[in-house]
């Protein structure tokens, strides 16, 4: 038995991870009935829901949503996230106060903290709060998780080394990406969901060493239950290694897992729509499956020189 078409609401429809949502929506045989931005860039929309509402002004985005759900049938059923970092606390309250779930881009907030307010008004209105763990899904990933399960008996301590650069241009610095208040700093923006992964195979994080920690780069060490962390995060093309430039490749994401190599370079095109069917098929990962990685990142931003012990 298929399940009814859900409706769909989007903030952050100009955004760069935008598409991925849409596309999601569409190959899980639903409706995107209304979306927002404060730019009208949106173009894209068009080649997946041409009919959607569109609103540059949140005031006005809330109101059709509140109007939708007085209606009856034509209610939003969940809405998806794509917004600043900052912002994301701010939509997801919008979201549940709309009678509707939310599906919120990574990370789900910047402070452990604010994920206790969050979980208080899913208790209070029933709706739930999704967040993109996409790596969860990625099938390396699961088979690595499935390989360190069996070997848990043993209680060995792994050594791992994590490295992801994904170039960005001068532009990166000037948008609110580059500014730690609104994305976390580069940690939070382009590493949080690797975190999310390393604890979620290795087990919970006992030390956080922080080496650098720069605009554009940034590096430490965590003892996890598990496994001895080395990473290292890059915005910067210059920490692209030689072979990996000379093939005009902006993009280089490694992990070695006891001196080998854990190939997951290919494969990420379709894990938000993997994230939707997860959610829209009672599953999905919420708040507190979070609570992990944004602690990490949340220490590792406010405590560059220290060591973190727990």
């Amino acid at each position: 038995m298929n399940n009814p078409k859900q409706n769909f609401a989007l903030i952050g429809a100009a955004g760069y991870i935008a598409p991925r949502h849409m596309r999601a929506i569409k190959d899980t045989g639903n409706d995107l009935v209304a979306a927002l931005d404060p730019f009208d860039s949106v173009g894209i929309i068009d080649s997946f829901f041409p009919d959607a509402k569109f609103f540059t002004e949140p005031e006005r985005f809330d109101r059709h949503l509140d109007k939708l759900r007085r209606a009856g049938n034509q209610k939003v059923d969940y809405v998806s996230i794509c917004s600043p970092n900052y912002l994301h606390d701010a939509h997801i309250r919008m979201a549940l106060r709309n009678d509707a779930h939310a599906i919120c881009e990574k990370p789900l907030v910047l402070n452990p903290w604010n994920l206790d307010a969050l979980q208080e008004i899913e208790r209070e209105t029933g709706k739930k709060i999704f967040t993109i763990l996409q790596l969860r899904l990625h099938p390396s990933i699961i088979g690595l998780k499935t390989q360190i399960e069996s070997l848990n008996g043993a209680g060995k301590k792994h050594q791992v080394s994590l490295t992801y650069i994904t170039s960005r241009g001068a532009w990166y610095q000037h948008s609110w990406k580059g500014s730690p208040e609104k994305s976390g700093g580069v940690a939070t923006n382009i590493g949080v969901h690797f975190f999310d992964m390393l604890t979620w195979i290795f087990g919970d994080c006992q030390q956080n060493i922080v080496e650098t920690a720069t605009a554009s780069h940034a590096s430490g060490h965590l003892e996890l239950e598990k496994a001895s962390v080395d990473w290292f995060l890059s915005i910067d093309r210059n920490h692209l290694p030689k072979i990996a430039a000379e093939e005009g490749k902006t993009t280089f994401r490694s992990i070695v897992v006891d001196g080998s190599e854990i190939e997951f370079s290919g494969g990420f095109t379709d894990l938000h729509t993997s994230s939707y069917q997860h959610i829209l098929s009672e599953g999905g990962f919420g708040t507190q499956d979070a609570r992990k990685s944004i602690q990490i990142v949340h220490d590792i931003r406010n405590s560059p020189d220290k060591i973190l012990q727990n």
